[in-house]
């Protein structure tokens, strides 16, 4: 059986191999990592499999759960997003795809209050699980498709699309504050970039795209066309 110390030590191998060499160097994001127990929120008898640069299946069957993106997502996805955010204390965060809650247990660290979405009745109790069982108290989970976002509890400081969408609702931008950042994987399988869209005025917005990955779809966003003729 894998004992604590194995885990520990498996995790700063993931943060020195997998995220350090990727260029995740921001030093909050490192201690985030550090501090959030991975394998607490894997579902599965090899708790080491938690740091494996893989995606994890929260539901069975497996392959099903893999295809419909019930999955956590590998974890230098996770690291990025968090670097591209630069998170705030005083930051109010939307997620969108609950997973197991570790990405909102992340989110939790470093901001004052998250509100996750998850459509999944599965997930949603065992986020809410994971994350009573981590001592996290500054994250609410919900039932909820969030496609549309959370117009009711707008504006937000940050929202982040934890799975790829072909395009980001303009509902969804417009629930961000001025200033706010709303972080996605955005295109079609096998070119989605990591985007950080920034609310830059009432109707003005920056888009940055600066590094390439592949992640399963969220389920209900819009699905345009690939090609146009």
């Amino acid at each position: 059986m894998t004992n604590l110390s194995n885990l520990d030590l498996a995790r700063a191998n993931m943060i020195k191999q997998q995220i350090r060499t990727s260029n995740v160097t921001d030093d909050e994001v490192i201690s985030v990592l550090s501090a959030v127990r991975r394998e607490e929120f894997v579902p599965l008898a090899d708790k080491a499999l938690a740091f494996a640069e893989l995606r994890i299946p929260l539901v069975e069957p497996a392959e099903e759960a893999l295809r419909n993106g019930h999955c956590m997502l590998e974890p230098l996805i996770e690291a990025r997003i968090l670097q591209e955010l630069r998170l705030k204390p005083t930051d109010k965060v939307l997620e969108v795809g609950a997973g197991s809650g570790y990405m909102a247990a992340l989110l939790a660290q470093r901001a004052q209050r998250v509100i996750t979405l998850e459509l999944h009745p599965q997930l949603v109790e065992l986020a809410r699980a994971n994350l009573q069982r981590a001592g996290v108290t500054n994250v609410e989970v919900r039932k909820a498709d969030g496609c549309k976002g959370l117009p009711g509890e707008a504006p937000f400081d940050v929202i982040v699309l934890s799975g790829s969408v072909a395009e980001v609702p303009a509902a969804l931008l417009s629930q961000l504050k001025i200033g706010g950042r709303l972080s996605a994987i955005v295109g079609f399988d096998p070119v989605m970039r990591g985007t950080l869209i920034t609310r830059t005025g009432e109707s003005t917005y920056t888009t940055a795209q600066p590094w390439d990955t592949v992640a399963p779809r969220l389920q209900n966003f819009p699905e345009p066309a690939r090609f146009q003729f």
